[in-house]
């Protein structure tokens, strides 16, 4: 991981870009209060790819949290942002897209040939950062993860021994056979679901949310759209992760 620019906030949150390999960019966001005598716990912001794009409501988590006193990071996605594309990532995208527009059920293989291979790839690289950004003496773990792809974070709850507690957003689909990973998911849970979320199959994400194994589970369901997220669901997620991290 190399940094390669750092800017400070009027609250005095630092927030640093990185490469992490060879090619995937990355931001992360330390609180004021995070030095090697009294490093930060780290939360993974995850998102649905375009790290630019998503970035107005990343910084905003990440200070957000920082106020807390957890540090934030985020990397881009395979395929999303300036990363190469996939042809069958497209194609596949854009038939899950057509079938909601049309208000048609999307089919298991569309779900199946988007979401797999983006789990497949991202949780490795996921991992990796998450070597890199524990090994900076301002940073400890252990590390929660908060966002998106659900599937990802369904994966890395599962086989992450240092994220010890999860909030997952339930907007996007999940592979029918991850529903099995999810019942070996034992660590606690916050699920946030907007009710009328028309991008997400809102039985699947009620499913999935029985599936967990997680003895602590807690389903937080908001009226409204996909970016209709109150605010104090930001503060809920923020007193979970006092309980589990701190």
């Amino acid at each position: 991981m190399r940094f390669t620019s750092e800017q400070r906030f009027d609250d005095g949150v630092l927030e640093r870009e990185f490469t992490l390999g060879d090619d995937i960019p990355g931001i992360l966001w330390t609180p004021a209060s995070a030095t090697a005598a009294s490093p930060a716990r780290l939360i993974l912001a995850g998102h649905p790819g375009g790290l630019p794009m998503m970035y107005p409501r990343l910084v905003a988590r990440a200070r957000h949290a920082a106020a807390e006193g957890y540090a934030s990071a985020s990397i881009e996605l395979p395929w999303s942002g300036d990363r190469p594309r996939s042809a069958d990532a497209d194609e596949a995208r854009a038939e899950l897209r057509a079938a909601v527009r049309a208000g048609e059920p999307v089919s298991d293989d569309v779900v199946d040939r988007l979401v797999l291979p983006l789990v497949e790839q991202s949780v490795p690289e996921w991992r990796a950062a998450l070597d890199d950004l524990l090994a900076l003496p301002e940073i400890c773990g252990p590390a929660g993860f908060a966002g998106g792809v659900i599937a990802i974070g369904v994966r890395l709850a599962a086989v992450e021994p240092r994220i010890a507690a999860a909030v997952l957003f339930a907007g996007s689909y999940v592979p029918r056979r991850m529903f099995e990973e999810a019942r070996q998911v034992t660590i606690p849970l916050h699920v946030l679901l907007q009710w009328d979320d028309e991008g997400n199959d809102r039985q699947m994400a009620l499913d999935l949310f029985d599936a967990f194994g997680s003895a602590e589970k807690t389903l937080q369901a908001n009226m409204g759209g996909h970016t209709g997220v109150p605010q104090f669901a930001a503060d809920n997620a923020n007193r979970f992760f006092d309980r589990h991290l701190k």
